[in-house]
């Protein structure tokens, strides 16, 4: 799934010579021209935002601090240092500003992605915790007696919970981990002594 960029620009010229560039790249592009496109056009599925300062009804500093203020942590690339992860000046080189949005958006997928290891890093469902990094699973507060490929398919199945995942997915997962081949019977084993 490409990358999806919310451009503010209002010179037509400049945003559509950067959307064909981004697009090029392999990016979604959104374009708003001015301050209210740019807040219906705004949502979580935007990893990136380049942020012009003076637009037809406010500046940018405007919208960077509402971003801010909702408590978004999305990249936005900036005609200047305030508020924002990364700024560049125009008139930019293109292959600059591609540079700077592909180490933008790599930088927060880390940060998201460590956010949410560390937020599933202990689950607990009904009297059952799993804690993911110390690899104990207890129950009642007794530690329960589970074999370390056990453990890493419990955690990975909590990894992805509410998805449908297929067996040889699974299968592959767990053979991915341990280096050894898994037959399906047991993986039929690991998921009857985990329920």
């Amino acid at each position: 799934m490409a990358h999806k960029i919310l451009m503010v620009e209002d010179d037509f010229a400049l945003a559509m010579g950067t959307e064909y560039a981004l697009t090029s790249e392999g990016y979604a592009v959104a374009t708003a021209g001015n301050l209210a496109q740019a807040r219906e056009k705004f949502d979580d599925s935007i990893d990136l935002v380049l942020l012009d300062v003076m637009l037809p009804d406010g500046t940018g500093f405007e919208f960077c601090k509402e971003l801010r203020e909702k408590k978004s942590d999305v990249p936005i690339i900036f005609l200047t240092e305030l508020g924002a992860d990364d700024y560049v000046t125009k008139p930019y080189r293109v292959k600059e500003l591609l540079a700077r949005v592909a180490v933008n958006i790599r930088r927060y997928e880390q940060a998201r992605q460590a956010s949410q290891e560390n937020s599933s890093r202990v689950i607990t469902f009904g009297n059952t915790t799993f804690d993911g990094e110390a690899f104990v699973l207890t129950q009642h507060g007794e530690k329960l007696d589970c074999t370390t490929s056990e453990l890493r398919l419990l955690r990975f199945l909590l990894q992805h919970r509410g998805q449908v995942i297929s067996r040889s997915a699974i299968m592959e997962q767990l053979y991915d981990m341990d280096g050894e081949f898994f037959e399906d019977n047991t993986l039929s084993v690991y998921i009857k002594r985990l329920r």
